[in-house]
């Protein structure tokens, strides 16, 4: 027998109008958005939240990263970098909303930051509201990497791979936005 004989053929399968080895058809197959949207979604909603604002708005991004992450799963072709491949739609989806906010500043009325509720206020201290609205501040680079890493948690290279930027910018934009924020909050950094 030849060496060719002794190795088994890969078996091959159609999905979703692709042919793929049976091993990508099942790495696809475990990519599970349901299990993530049920995961993650009341934090990547809150990170929606910080970015643009409004809980509604930040909802509907969320929403819609999910809707987006579902219609296209048979394309995502890792499981463990499909969270990440979520934040960054959901980013991006801050960053339409933003630019969309724009565009109407600049040919209607400015717009203007959602009323705190009566209830919210209650909740949310003087303090936190104040790191808040200084984060507000910040430019939206500024804003993303903090967020990700002090509420999120992640990694240089996680929030590297998230925002499209290099780690060592990651490093840099954090170093700044701290700088400022101190600055800002009259700390000494």
């Amino acid at each position: 027998m030849t060496e060719a004989a002794d190795e088994a053929p890969k078996r091959l399968c159609y999905m979703e109008g692709e042919l793929l080895t049976q091993e990508e058809a099942l790495a696809r197959q475990r990519v599970d958005v349901a299990s993530i949207f049920a995961e993650h979604h009341v934090g990547l909603a809150r990170l929606a939240l910080i970015m643009v604002g409004d809980q509604a708005t930040a909802e509907d991004v969320v929403q819609e990263a999910f809707a987006r992450a579902h219609a296209g799963r048979a394309r995502l072709r890792d499981s463990h970098k499909a969270l990440a491949y979520v934040r960054s739609a959901v980013l991006n989806g801050c960053r339409s909303v933003q630019r969309r906010r724009a565009m109407a500043f600049r040919r209607a009325v400015p717009y203007e930051p959602p009323v705190w509720s009566a209830e919210s206020a209650a909740i949310v201290g003087d303090e936190r509201r104040e790191v808040f609205l200084a984060l507000r501040a910040r430019p939206r680079r500024q804003r993303e990497a903090l967020t990700l890493r002090y509420y999120f948690d992640l990694s240089d290279q996680e929030i590297a791979e998230t925002m499209g930027i290099s780690a060592s910018a990651v490093r840099s934009t954090i170093a700044r936005a701290l700088a400022a924020l101190a600055r800002t909050l009259g700390e000494n950094s």
